[in-house]
Parts: structure tokens; sequence; C-alpha cells
């Protein structure tokens, strides 16, 4: 049995990433944040000059799972802390409206209340034209459940296609009602 293909793959470490190795505990820092994950004790990382490499110590298919899992891991954090992760929501639909005061987003979504979300600590939240949402943040796996928090309180309907939606979204129509001959 050999590595798991994905785990194998080197990551090259940008120039402004610092990365701390303490037992099974990693630390990257980079100029948009700091992140850590624990590593499982089958996986040792090298990290030689600017390429960080994954090893596995034992071959059987749940410690090669492992090894490409925690392989993206790794690497969506060096990516967040070098360049940030981006979601675009767009709100689509009459009088739908986005504004941010604070650390809170006000959603007005057509429905009789205003729906307020408290924005987490590392996710930054800029309203364009009242209508576009873009989340910027580090973190990829909380940036994209806030983004799925927010598009849940209207997901695009297919006949209109009203609702929130990603930017690059493909919502698949329906054809309505014909009327009666």
């Amino acid at each position: 049995m050999s590595q798991s293909r994905i785990g194998k793959l080197p990551i090259k470490l940008p120039s402004n990433v610092e990365i701390n190795q303490s037992n099974f505990n990693l630390e990257i820092k980079g100029k948009f944040g700091k992140l850590a994950i624990e590593i499982p004790n089958i996986l040792n990382i090298d990290q030689q000059n600017d390429i960080l490499k994954i090893n596995v110590n034992t071959t059987d298919r749940k410690s090669r799972s492992l090894h490409g899992l925690y392989r993206s891991l790794i690497k969506n954090m060096v990516i967040g802390v070098s360049e940030q992760f981006t979601y675009t929501l767009k709100l689509i639909g009459v009088g739908y409206r986005a504004t941010v005061q604070g650390k809170k987003l006000t959603l007005n979504l057509g429905y009789s209340h205003l729906v307020e979300l408290k924005i987490p600590e590392d996710i930054s939240v800029e309203v364009i034209q009242n209508t576009t949402l873009k989340l910027k943040g580090c973190d990829n796996r909380t940036l994209g459940l806030f983004a799925a928090k927010i598009r849940s309180w209207r997901p695009p309907e297919p006949y209109k296609g009203k609702g929130i939606s990603y930017e690059n979204e493909i919502i698949k129509r329906k054809a309505g009602k014909s009327g009666k001959k």
C-alpha cells in the first residue's frame, strides 16, 4: 500500500508565513492572522526551507485518509493566513438590502422584521451597493459556515431566482404555471 496521493504533495510556504510546531500542535502565522490545529500522532511534519511535507507512520486505510485530510487542512490554513478567503453573496429580490453596523450585519429580506446576525471576530463583511456582500477571513471553515448561515435565511428559489445566492452559483430554473387555454 502506498501513501495518500494528496497527502504526499508538498506545501509551498509563502515568505510571509511562519510555522511553529510543538508536540502534536501546529500553529501558522501570517499577515492576516494566526491559525492552529492539532495533528494526530500518526503524522509527522517536516519543514525544509519553504517546503512543508507531511509523512505518515503507518500504511493502514485510516491513516492514509487522515494523511490527505490534514494536508488539505494545513494547505487551506497557509492560504488563509497569507491571502485570505473570499465569499461573495448576492441578494436578489425587490427590497432586499444589507447593512453593517459595527460587528452586526442587518438584512432586510422581505420578512416583517429585520434579520440581525453577529459577525464572528475573524471575519470582515463589506456591503457593496446594498445588495452584494463580500465576506473575507483567514479560516475557510468559519467563513463558509457564516456564509451558509446568511444564505439559509433566503435560499434562492427556482421560479424567479429570488433569494441569497453565492456569486457564481447556478440556480436551476423551473417553468411556472402555464395559463388556462
